[in-house]
């Protein structure tokens, strides 16, 4: 793909946010700097890398920035916090804006939003809320099931559950991370990711990347460990079911109300149904993360994709 148009002028003043408060801080700091890295090169010197913390606000008032370009991951950084502080002060920023930030952020919400469209397949699971029985409330789910805190990314807190007796200790180790849990059907199939960007106000999605992770499921270690997982790209799906995952990986994008940039996760099933799990507002930006894999397949290098995303600032509203 050729050289992406520059649509952001050269000489704005341009905030990388990275790092952050929560526990994805140091893979946010990798993506900032990357991204930051990305910026040099393609001449926007005015780029600065900023830590966000308790003052970002303040930060933000002094730096006086044109615009902010979102490395964030996790907890204040794609839950809508974040948005809602560039909003007030009236900067530009890339991404997803602070509504589709908040839903996508909580698992069960995004589900529901989600459950609005049959064309979007979704894994049999159940909410379970501060103070309620988890034994209860799971007694129609067949087991394995995984235990996931509904708002957080990067596997944290995550368990695969084998049989009703490891559920307790399980969601214990769940809730450490949030009060509310959803604890989904174990969907026995591939992995795949897909990401959706936009150009000129039209989302498209990149090529489907399948994940095999050397672990029993694809968890921390091997998200984030060189080696420690198998990457097929593009996924060695058949023609039909590739068209279908990008179609529902670009509309689950809308339905969701994203915008700029998203990464759709799928499980596929045995029978070639693509069950959406989650969806990233502030997908990863590292040397060993999904999307700049996903974009070079497509002819994107890594500093076209930041270009893109760049480009989308301001037009999250």
């Amino acid at each position: 793909m050729q050289n992406i148009v520059q649509k952001i002028d050269k000489n704005a003043k341009i905030a990388v946010l990275c790092g952050g408060m929560s526990s994805e801080a140091e893979i946010s700091r990798r993506s900032g700097k990357g991204c930051f890295d990305a910026l040099q090169r393609l001449g926007y010197k005015n780029a600065e890398l900023v830590e966000v913390d308790e003052n970002i606000a303040q930060k933000l008032k002094d730096g006086k920035y044109d615009y902010a370009y979102n490395a964030l991951h996790g907890k204040y950084g794609e839950d809508g916090c974040i948005q809602g502080i560039l909003e007030i002060l009236h900067i530009p920023y890339t991404g997803c804006g602070v509504m589709s930030c908040a839903i996508c952020m909580n698992k069960e919400f995004t589900k529901r939003v989600l459950a609005a469209c049959p064309e979007i397949p979704l894994a049999k699971s159940v909410f379970v809320q501060k103070g309620e029985d988890v034994m209860e409330k799971t007694k129609d789910l067949t087991f394995p099931v995984f235990t996931k805190p509904v708002s957080e990314g990067s596997s944290f807190g995550m368990t695969k559950v084998n049989s009703r007796e490891e559920l307790p200790e399980a969601y214990k180790e769940a809730v450490k991370y949030n009060d509310d849990v959803l604890i989904e059907e174990f969907i026995d199939g591939v992995f795949v990711t897909v990401g959706v960007l936009e150009q000129d106000g039209e989302a498209f999605a990149t090529e489907i990347l399948e994940i095999i992770p050397k672990n029993e499921w694809y968890d921390y270690e091997s998200k984030y460990t060189p080696g420690m997982s198998k990457f097929i790209l593009p996924a060695e799906l058949d023609e039909d079911l590739t068209r279908k995952t990008k179609e529902i990986a670009v509309k689950a994008h809308k339905i969701a109300g994203c915008s700029g940039v998203s990464r759709v996760d799928f499980m596929i099933s045995k029978d070639g149904i693509p069950y959406v799990i989650e969806i990233n507002t502030s997908p990863g930006m590292t040397t060993t993360s999904d999307l700049p894999a996903q974009a070079k397949v497509m002819g994107i290098n890594y500093d076209n994709l930041v270009q893109i995303i760049l480009n989308g600032a301001g037009l999250n509203k």
